[in-house]
């Protein structure tokens, strides 16, 4: 059994837990079964059996909630903390990998926000995910499900001094790009996005913090001939890897 430990909620992020393998579980809660239950619910129920979990059933109200009001879909696993990497594997993977893209939250601190990023961090290959320990959102059960599960396959590490592994990432070849505006931005399309890469979001509302805006290389902004502020953390994070890919294609 696991002791302490979390609940995971949603289908996706349940499948991909146990896909990925890097977790202990030991129960998971599932609708009842029946002859023609959906694929997806099947699959995970195989999969706990072959796992030898225990295999629970709960009333709605009682797994609303043990998952704190997430949009669980009826299914929940109980599985050890979230496994973050250590710094220096991320630091080891940019050394091997010259086309090696790093991504960095700034003190983000919306689940919705980092587990959007971590999605599409995972869909574009990423190498690693670097967030700071303290005055920020961890990977949580929250931003798991709003990853989709994509967190589950990412290696993600804590780290205490964001601008310090910044700097040890730079020694490494990497070069970051933070996106921001200011008289020193240019738009995104122009920042030579080949080789090591590093991308900075800062926090919502807030922004990169000085020290860490000082520390990038450039400073890429997203057009916005619309007059609105600005785009979702999430949002702008996913133009930006794809316009990464897109010029690596």
């Amino acid at each position: 059994m696991v002791s302490g430990g979390e609940w995971l909620y949603g289908r996706n992020p349940v499948e991909e837990a146990l896909a990925a393998g890097r977790r202990t579980a030991s129960e998971i809660v599932l609708p009842p079964a029946f002859p023609d239950e959906d694929d997806q619910i099947a699959r995970i129920r195989d999969e706990a059996h072959a796992r030898h979990l225990v295999v629970r059933t709960m009333e709605r109200a009682q797994l609303d909630k043990l998952t704190r009001f997430g949009h669980h879909q009826g299914v929940a696993l109980k599985t050890t903390g979230y496994p973050y990497v250590g710094f220096e594997e991320i630091l080891r993977d940019v050394h091997e990998d010259g086309n090696a893209l790093v991504v960095v939250l700034d003190h983000l601190e919306d689940p919705q926000n980092v587990g959007s990023i971590l999605r599409t961090a995972c869909a574009v290959g990423a190498t690693g995910v670097v967030i700071p320990e303290d005055r920020a959102c961890g990977i949580t059960p929250a931003a798991v499900r709003a990853s989709a599960g994509g967190a589950e396959h990412l290696k993600v590490a804590h780290v205490v001094n964001v601008v310090r592994a910044m700097k040890d990432l730079k020694d490494a070849g990497l070069w970051f790009t933070g996106l921001d505006f200011g008289d020193d931005s240019r738009p995104y399309t122009e920042i030579d996005f080949k080789g090591r890469v590093g991308l900075v979001v800062g926090a919502e509302g807030a922004g990169m913090s000085r020290l860490v805006r000082e520390t990038c290389d450039f400073i890429a902004e997203l057009p916005m001939p619309g007059g609105f502020e600005s785009l979702n953390a999430g949002v702008a994070a996913a133009v930006a890897m794809y316009e990464i890919l897109r010029q690596r294609a």
